[in-house]
C-alpha cells in the first residue's frame, strides 16, 4: 500500500506553505465560492465552491458535482478552470487567481499548476487531503515549473462551518 510522504515542515526536509497576505476584494471573491458551495450543498455534494478572478472580473465558476455528474473529478476547482480557459480561448491561465473555499485536494493543486493559475486563496485547510501546505504542498513544489502564491484563511470560520454543518446533517438518523 502507497503511503503518504513526509507532511511539509523544517523538520521533514519539505518545504511548508509560503503564504502571502490577503489583499483587498479576497473576502468578496470568497463569498462568491461560498455561493458557489451552497450549490453544491442543495444537489447533494460536498460543498465545496471555487471562482476564478482575472482584472477585476469572474471569468470561471464551479462547484463540487461528483454526485450530480457521477464524475470523481467533477471538484469545484476543476470544473470553475475549465470554464475559465473556456472564457479566455486558452488554458494558461497567467493572471488569474483561483478562489476556493475549501484547501485543494492533490488533483486540483495539480490542475492550477498546469493551467499556470498565479495565485490560490482557499477558505479553511483540509489536513486529510490538502495539497497547497496542510499534507503536501504540491502548488509551491520547487520541483515543478510553476508555483503559485498562496493566501489561506480568507472567510475560514464561514468555509469550514459550511462543510462541517453539511456533514453534521448527513449523519443525523433518517426518521
Amino acid at each position: 500500500m502507497l503511503k503518504p510522504g513526509p507532511r511539509p515542515g523544517p523538520e521533514s526536509g519539505v518545504p511548508s506553505m509560503v503564504q502571502v497576505p490577503a489583499s483587498d476584494g479576497d473576502e468578496a471573491w470568497m463569498r462568491l465560492a461560498l455561493e458557489e458551495a451552497r450549490r453544491a450543498a442543495s444537489g447533494g455534494d460536498v460543498p465545496v465552491g471555487a471562482v476564478v478572478v482575472r482584472d477585476g472580473a469572474v471569468i470561471g465558476r464551479g462547484h463540487n458535482r461528483r454526485e450530480q455528474d457521477h464524475d470523481p473529478t467533477a471538484h469545484a476547482e476543476i470544473i470553475a478552470i475549465r470554464e475559465a480557459a473556456a472564457a479566455v480561448g486558452a488554458w494558461r491561465l497567467t493572471g488569474s487567481t483561483l478562489y476556493v473555499t475549501i484547501e485543494p485536494c492533490p488533483m486540483c493543486a495539480g490542475a492550477l499548476v498546469l493551467a499556470r493559475i498565479d495565485r490560490l486563496v482557499y477558505g479553511a485547510a483540509d489536513p486529510k487531503t490538502g495539497a497547497a501546505g496542510s499534507l503536501y504542498n504540491i502548488v509551491q513544489d520547487e520541483r515543478l515549473n510553476h508555483r503559485l502564491a498562496v493566501t489561506a484563511g480568507v472567510l475560514e470560520s464561514e468555509c469550514r462551518e459550511l462543510i462541517r454543518s453539511f456533514f453534521r446533517q448527513r449523519r443525523q438518523p433518517k426518521t
